[in-house]
């Protein structure tokens, strides 16, 4: 069923989050939120995981299967770093192995299975005894789950979860926290989070975007200008009418140019090796 905010969480109850918005866990039940996105997705199974870990502790098993990038695996960590159980769908098993296989480097003890034998794994898994006492939560990981749930930031509080870097969040434009932990994270002043792959893959698909943009403009003004060159010919003012053909040319060259690059960026995408 779809999450409500505020409702319990049943035995036996599959749970899932309304599109387009966070599902997070505390002690009562359910938080629904529309919160800022993590690795650019909402949900977000780290949203997810991160709140689960810090409220139950080793009473929670996560699991992380097929999909592109690394989603899931900063909040696989923090279940593992509060004393529960991790499981990952064997890559060798997935379609899309990127999410797994990342999940596994992050949390290299985690249980590898096939996802035919996921069933059976979790229903011993939830029979068993939790271990206690759990590691306690980190102040940083309970205060990342507040920026998702609460949305409550300051620039204080960013500066105490890592170090500001010279980097802009792809979505806001803000300034980005580099989060003190076992792997790159960052986060911005507003709560966006990214990992640096995920960083990584979307300002390059801004990049890309700003250079469309370019070329645009630039066609845009070579064809101004040859029609400034027009009417300065049908007046009569021969020298206006060099001036914009010198510049429709350049300006052309330049749209020219940046086509190349579009390409060579579009083709080395295209060869971009499978990691592993």
């Amino acid at each position: 069923m779809l999450a409500r905010h505020g409702a319990p969480i049943l035995p036996g109850t599959v749970t899932v989050a309304p599109p387009n918005l966070h599902l997070a866990l505390e002690r009562d039940g359910c938080i629904v939120v529309h919160g800022p996105r993590e690795n650019q997705h909402r949900p977000s199974i780290d949203v997810l995981f991160r709140s689960a870990a810090v409220v139950f502790g080793p009473r929670v098993t996560g699991v992380v299967l097929s999909g592109m990038l690394d989603d899931g695996a900063a909040g696989l960590w923090a279940i593992e770093r509060r004393g529960g159980a991790t499981v990952v769908q064997d890559p060798d098993d997935a379609e899309y192995p990127d999410m797994p296989r990342h999940a596994l480097e992050r949390v290299p003890g985690a249980k590898r299975i096939g996802v035919a034998q996921l069933a059976a794994l979790l229903a011993r898994s939830s029979a068993e005894p939790a271990t206690f006492p759990a590691p306690a939560a980190p102040a940083a990981m309970q205060k990342e789950v507040a920026l998702a749930t609460k949305e409550d930031s300051s620039m204080e509080d960013l500066d105490d979860l890592g170090t500001r870097v010279p980097f802009t969040c792809p979505e806001c434009g803000g300034t980005l926290w580099e989060v003190s932990e076992d792997a790159t994270r960052f986060r911005c002043h507003v709560g966006h989070a990214y990992s640096l792959r995920t960083l990584a893959a979307e300002q390059g698909t801004q990049l890309e975007a700003a250079l469309w943009a370019a070329l645009r403009r630039l066609e845009e003004s070579e064809r101004i200008s040859e029609r400034m060159a027009h009417q300065a010919r049908v007046h009569g003012n021969a020298s206006s009418a060099r001036y914009h053909e010198d510049v429709s040319r350049s300006t052309a060259h330049h749209a020219e140019v940046l086509r190349g690059l579009l390409a060579s960026i579009t083709d080395r995408a295209a060869d971009v090796p499978q990691e592993g």
